[in-house]
This record gives structure tokens, sequence and C-alpha cells, in this order.
């Protein structure tokens, strides 16, 4: 699957991002970030394809919250407060734009986002393997 191919690229680039530490030139915390948003894109347009292709309609196409609570609901994914945290920051980022905001997300990427993403990565595999 095309989706899944595109967040694991996605997902290999950000790791190799989040093996910075601080403290990091302007060059790449927004590189970091960056990364951070396409992760998120790949993660949520996949989960959204993988809901598709087991029957799940999605109503508000282009929602990520409403496809991050199907795949929540769907047992695709087992955090959906930590998910809805990861899209508010997401939304943060892409709207305002501050070195405080994007140091705690970096912080926040490393400690509690990478696993979600790892965990979802796991997940469709597992799927795609048990289909």
């Amino acid at each position: 699957m095309k989706k899944f191919d595109n967040f694991c690229k996605a997902l290999s680039n950000l790791r190799e991002g989040l093996q910075l530490e601080e403290p990091y030139s302007v060059v790449e915390r927004t590189g970091i970030i960056g990364l951070f948003e396409i992760c998120f894109e790949q993660a949520w347009k996949l989960m959204k394809a993988v809901l598709e292709e087991h029957g799940r309609t999605i109503d508000r196409v282009g929602s990520p919250k409403v496809v991050i609570q199907l795949a929540y609901q769907s047992g695709m994914i087992d955090d959906s407060e930590k998910w809805l945290s990861l899209l508010r920051d997401r939304n943060i980022l892409a709207h305002t734009y501050s070195d405080e905001d994007s140091l705690a997300v970096i912080r926040t990427l490393k400690t509690d986002y990478e696993p979600l993403f790892a965990t979802l990565k796991e997940e469709i595999e597992t799927r795609r393997l048990s289909a």
C-alpha cells in the first residue's frame, strides 16, 4: 500500500531528525518540525485509507480529528487523547510559530509522539500480515 510506504518513509525521516540534540539551530528545529508535520499528515491519511479499506466510511472527508476518533473506535490506535494532543500541537505549529512552542513539541515528539507513530506502524504491519 502506497500510503503505508509513504508513512514509513516519513517516520524514518522523522526519527533521523530526532537523533539531533539540544540546543538546536534554527534550521534543525525548523526541519524537525517540518518532518513532524509530514509524518502526521502521512499517519492520518494512512489511518483513513485503512479504515476505508475495511469498509468504514468517513463522513467529513479531510478531517484528521474524525479519522483519529474512528481509528480509536476500530482499535487501530489505543490512545485517542494523545493523538488528539498531537493534532493540536500540529495545528498550533502550522498556524503560529514560536521558538518555545517548537521546542516543547520536539521534546514531546521524543517522549510521546514518536512512540505513537511507531505503534501505528506496528499495528498496520500486523493487520496487513493477518489480512
